[in-house]
């Protein structure tokens, strides 16, 4: 979640791991696989140490052992996309462009297509628990959790206080995002079964993030960031098309071409 912190990242591995173990060792595996490549490709060492390498790794992992079946056919996919992660994030660095998770993105559909294409029958299927009720709670503290794919009430709280401790106010920029994106799908109907889980909440966390600043204004861009982010979720959602954080990646990025227009 764009944090530089050791203890941070503990805790998101504590977090992933409390709801399940077989993501958190794909979260594992992804962190230690692409940040290996990024030693063996030779990639700027600053930039590995401060996880940038890892992070999308990671994420990649753990998608791999949360979407689908935990097989052998799983664990060679996601060693091989977190090295396809990595080489993008290398990419886009030095092309001087604002990744984020852009490179877990890009990687994930590859992983995702190949198994739709060969090995359909490792897809998990997800089950919805159908609900004609908002449950607040819920739903903001599954929007946290979601950001890794873990739609857990107390990995929710572990990750909000991991924010917390790196920054009070990314925690609260953090907050507002899932405030607003549950706000705005609260606004135009969307179905309560999605909105309790955090699914129109996990990239308004991360736009807050991203725009997490001292200036009055960064609250308006956040916010902005935070709707447009629901309505690409929900557009991607009805398309049956695999959103994960890509959302947050593109309104992050009309975002900030909007707030340079402006400036």
């Amino acid at each position: 979640m764009l944090q530089k912190s050791s203890v941070v990242g503990f805790l998101f591995l504590v977090g992933i791991f409390l709801h399940s173990w077989i993501a958190g060792i794909g979260a594992l595996l992804g962190v230690v696989v692409s940040t290996i490549a990024a030693v063996v490709l030779k990639y700027d060492r600053k930039q590995i140490q401060d996880g940038l390498y890892g992070f999308n790794g990671a994420l990649v992992g753990v998608a791999a052992f949360s979407l689908l079946v935990t097989r052998l056919e799983t664990a060679i996919l996601a060693v091989a996309c977190s090295i396809l992660s990595t080489i993008i994030m290398h990419y886009m660095l030095e092309k001087n462009l604002l990744p984020y998770t852009f490179p877990f993105v890009m990687a994930a559909w590859v992983m995702y297509l190949i198994v739709d294409i060969i090995l359909p029958e490792s897809i998990l299927a997800s089950d919805l628990i159908q609900a004609v009720h908002l449950n607040i709670i819920d739903t903001i503290s599954m929007g946290f959790s979601q950001v890794m794919l873990q739609p857990n009430i107390m990995t929710g709280l572990i990750f909000f206080l991991a924010l917390l401790y790196s920054s009070r106010r990314v925690a609260i920029f953090a907050l507002l995002g899932v405030i607003i994106g549950t706000a705005v799908a609260f606004a135009f109907s969307l179905p309560f079964s999605n909105i309790n889980i955090g699914l129109y909440g996990f990239n308004g966390v991360l736009c807050g993030i991203a725009f997490a600043g001292k200036s009055k204004t960064d609250f308006l861009y956040a916010s902005i960031a935070s709707a447009i982010s629901v309505l690409i979720m929900h557009m991607m959602i009805s398309q049956n098309f695999l959103a994960l954080t890509f959302p947050f990646v593109l309104a992050t990025w009309i975002t900030l071409a909007i707030q340079k227009r402006m400036h």
